[in-house]
């Protein structure tokens, strides 16, 4: 049996918890301290749908300094995980300009992509309410979810959902591409990827 490949790109804006996200996942368990990411690359073998999957984690980096290395993923991603914090209104704000960079950067309007408000271990102080992120995730046609990556919550859930969305926009893609032969107009390119 073939084995498939996924690559997942998480984004976001800085200390809104992509590395603590991304090692929930990969590792089970919660790092409460570490240096400020550059780039990391984590690879982690799956089965999905019943067929060996290598899945993999590009978790970027938030600061401004860090956007060229950023927007290189943000062309060659097959899905993103992209994490605000709950906490902050800013994050919020810059979540909104990073899914307008990726669609920019994919010359697309529909991205596979999911909304992750991280940091829901912190209700008391929460800067944006759950149904306001549904609403805006709603209206780009975005799975949205809240999750804790020091708790755990929802951490698999947003993970598997990006996976799923990634290999359904990855067929979609190949299809378009396989029923456009006879079609004179200029066809998208397509793009092997791998995922923050």
């Amino acid at each position: 049996m073939a084995e498939s490949k996924v690559k997942i790109v998480v984004v976001g804006g800085g200390s809104v918890g992509k590395s603590c996200v991304s090692l929930r996942f990969l590792q089970g368990k919660f790092v409460s301290e570490y240096d400020p990411t550059i780039e990391e690359n984590y690879r982690k073998m799956m089965i999905i749908d019943g067929i060996p999957t290598m899945l993999e984690v590009i978790d970027t980096a938030g600061q401004d300094e860090y956007h060229g290395v950023r927007d290189k993923y943000l062309r060659t991603g097959e899905g993103f995980l992209v994490v605000y914090s709950i906490t902050s209104r800013p994050s919020f704000v810059e979540m909104q300009s990073i899914l307008e960079a990726i669609q920019f950067a994919r010359n697309s309007k529909t991205i596979p992509a999911v909304i992750v408000g991280n940091k829901i271990d912190l209700l008391s102080e929460r800067q944006i309410d759950k149904s306001e992120a549904s609403e805006f995730a709603s209206k780009h046609h975005i799975p949205f979810f809240e999750a804790s990556a020091k708790t755990g919550e929802n951490i698999v859930a947003c993970f598997q959902e990006v996976i799923q969305v990634a290999q359904k926009y990855k067929q979609q893609e190949e299809d378009s591409t396989t029923n456009d032969n006879s079609t004179p107009t200029i066809k998208k390119k397509r793009r092997l990827c791998i995922l923050i």
